[in-house]
């Protein structure tokens, strides 16, 4: 049974951070010694983002507020909230992302109706907070209260690939099954001063967004989709698994990413991509440059710069995945979701565009999927919401 992807849409928070000036906030900081002064600088130079954005407002110049908790511009000090207040925000402004990308998604979807979703997989490794982000989607949406709901909670980068083949899954065993997949991340909670280089590369990766699918079995009456979801693997790299994880602090969760991770993709992605391949044998003989799209998840610049040495892929190939990083940084498992709606916008090409696609997390683990772009029309079009709308190539200024 084929099973597509009929909307994809995404959001992000009107806040916008732009990396240059995030920069000399973090490098001010009174607590830096002279070698985390440097790396603030280095990881924040070299990340190769402009801007990212937030539903921290605080995190902002100009934002004034009578009781500072992120950041005092009279003083320009980065403070320490505790995790608990951090939590509460998210339980707030995560809502927010979580319902705007799944209220477009669906909406986009022009024959179908809230009430018309079976299924609910939602996906976060920020925050946590219950009754969640599932339950607060079906009143917000209108969904029927009796709508199957499953959230996927810390998995870290590689999560919308579990949500998507559990989507596939559920509308392989059910034909008349509808499943919204939502991501929502608001990684910028967690930034703090350190001088610990993990922390200091988390801050100037990181960044808050969201992303919605709808999938199923029946295309639009039309006979459209977007795409189509083809095949999905999982490897674990056999080593790593202390270079990359994902813990919860008394001041917020601590990232721990270590300048290890990109020699290990670079190590180990050829066989991390040797089971997604064998599932279409035409593709096992084919050099790599042979599949057209390739939606990589940012995990970092010198991530993507690995990938693309390692597997012989073109500047064109890694644009996707580039001007992604370049706009909106690191929005942890919505990511890969923001390439994706990349390459989807694009104008269609002559033959067969398939996509291989992955994203890297804890463990080390590679999720990697193969999907086939569909002839787009008009009306499978789709757009991105910046609490209001705008387009994934050119991001909106606050």
């Amino acid at each position: 049974m084929t099973v597509y992807v009929r909307a994809l849409e995404t959001a992000v928070p009107k806040t916008t951070l732009v990396q240059s000036e995030a920069r000399d906030v973090f490098a001010a900081q009174p607590g830096l010694t002279r070698l985390g002064s440097r790396l603030v600088s280095t990881c924040f130079d070299s990340a190769a983002i402009d801007t990212r954005y937030t539903a921290v407002d605080e995190l902002t110049k100009d934002f004034r507020a009578d009781d500072p908790q992120f950041f005092d511009p009279a003083t320009g000090l980065l403070l320490n909230p505790s995790t608990k207040v951090r939590n509460e925000i998210f339980g707030r402004e995560a809502t927010k992302l979580f319902v705007e990308a799944a209220a477009a998604a669906v909406g986009a979807c022009t024959d179908l109706s809230p009430g018309d979703v079976t299924h609910l997989i939602t996906v976060s490794c920020t925050g946590f907070f219950n009754p969640g982000p599932d339950y607060k989607i079906v009143r917000e949406l209108g969904l029927n209260p009796s709508v199957q709901r499953y959230h996927l909670g810390f998995m870290g980068c590689y999560a919308a690939f579990p949500a998507l083949r559990a989507a596939k899954l559920f509308c392989e065993a059910d034909p008349g099954a509808v499943v919204l997949v939502v991501c929502a991340e608001l990684c910028s909670l967690h930034v703090r001063t350190s001088n610990d280089p993990d922390t200091i590369m988390g801050s100037a990766l990181f960044a808050d967004g969201a992303a919605a699918a709808v999938v199923t079995s029946q295309p639009a009456p039309d006979g459209t989709a977007l795409l189509q979801l083809d095949h999905f693997e999982t490897v674990l790299t056999p080593v790593g698994e202390d270079s990359m994880a994902w813990n919860i602090g008394d001041h917020g969760f601590e990232m721990v990413l270590g300048n290890y991770v990109p020699h290990i993709i670079d190590d180990h992605i050829v066989g991390a991509l040797e089971p997604l391949l064998a599932r279409d044998p035409d593709l096992v003989p084919l050099p790599y440059t042979a599949i057209r799209h390739w939606a990589i998840h940012p995990g970092g610049r010198s991530i993507l710069d690995k990938v693309q040495s390692r597997l012989g892929l073109t500047d064109q190939q890694l644009v996707p995945a580039r001007e992604t990083l370049r706009n909106y940084g690191n929005m942890s498992s919505a990511t890969v979701l923001f390439v994706l709606k990349y390459i989807l916008e694009q104008e269609p090409e002559p033959g067969d565009e398939r996509i291989c696609s992955m994203a890297f997390g804890p463990g080390l683990t590679v999720e990697t999927a193969l999907f086939t772009k569909l002839p787009r029309t008009s009306a499978a079009a789709g757009s991105e919401t910046v609490s209001g709308r705008a387009s994934l190539q050119e991001a909106p200024v606050a």
